[in-house]
């Protein structure tokens, strides 16, 4: 009799285990079904065209087109490692998209080699070479002991965005994913832009949050997580995109050690991508 009871206790715990795994399941497919939905592609042009104006449903399918989005990276590979499901999204969306990388990621010598690796990964993403710049000055150079000149890459920047009227950048944060000074001083950059008020009033700044490392290789696991903390943007791809995207990150041969494999595999920034809005200050602001 007591042998009994404890295997009824067992049957009913696995079944409830069996039944909180498949409902996450669900969860994650409801969640993918919602971001590919007409209404979230409409919530997207929303932000990234009129976040402070109200726009009538009926013309958000005329504004695909307006769309000029500004990929900053530090180095050949970032694109792919970090913010591809932005980019495919956005290309998805008949966006123009745009990438500025500042260095050609020349620390093991590899520089010429990595610049066709990036033009490569940016084919398979959905970026034209003609909207590819890649900068090489020794000012900027691919070295996580190096500490970048605020000044320079921010000017850089600038002179991207006015150039090609950029209405949309997104980069790293603060923390810049995975520590990398080099992604750090970008975000550093254009927070500066944004504080003196130089960035054009029709242009909206995004950074790309960083999470801790036991979510960032939970894969798509991860999904519910992003989707119930607060962001200001979230870029999900399926398993379409995730095969894209992998194939970007396969064109950098110089880099495929036996941990991106694993990274490939494993991380969730192959497949989400949360943003939060860099803050802007007053226009044209003189600092003495």
């Amino acid at each position: 009799m007591f042998i009994t009871t404890v295997k009824i206790k067992r049957m009913h715990i696995l079944l409830i285990l069996f039944g909180a795994i498949v409902s996450y399941f669900f969860w994650i497919q409801y969640i993918y079904y919602r971001h590919n939905s007409a209404k979230s592609r409409k919530h997207w042009l929303r932000f990234m065209l009129c976040r402070d104006k109200q726009i009538k449903s009926s013309q958000t399918s005329d504004l695909t087109g307006d769309v000029r989005a500004l990929f900053l990276t530090a180095h050949p590979d970032d694109e792919c490692m970090f913010f591809a499901p932005a980019i495919l999204r956005l290309v998805e969306l008949n966006a123009s998209v745009h990438l500025l990388c500042l260095s050609q990621g020349n620390y093991y010598n590899q520089g010429f080699q990595r610049r066709e690796e990036l033009l490569d990964s940016c084919a398979v993403l959905g970026i034209p070479a003609s909207q590819v710049t890649i900068h090489d000055c020794k000012e900027l150079p691919d070295d996580p002991n190096v500490e970048w000149s605020i000044s320079m890459a921010s000017s850089l920047i600038l002179k991207h965005i006015r150039a090609h009227s950029i209405n949309l950048v997104l980069t790293f944060d603060g923390r810049g994913v995975s520590g990398h000074s080099n992604h750090t001083a970008i975000y550093k950059a254009v927070s500066y832009l944004a504080s003196i008020g130089n960035i054009p009033d029709d242009c909206s700044l995004l950074s790309l949050l960083t999470i801790g490392v036991l979510r960032k290789y939970l894969s798509f696991l991860e999904l519910p997580i992003s989707w119930l903390l607060p962001s200001d943007l979230c870029c999900i791809i399926g398993s379409k995109g995730y095969i894209q995207a992998k194939r970007a990150m396969l064109c950098h041969r110089t880099q495929l050690l036996w941990f991106r494999y694993l990274y490939i595999w494993f991380s969730r920034y192959m497949i989400i991508n949360t943003f939060q809005v860099i803050d802007q200050g007053p226009k044209n602001l003189k600092i003495y």
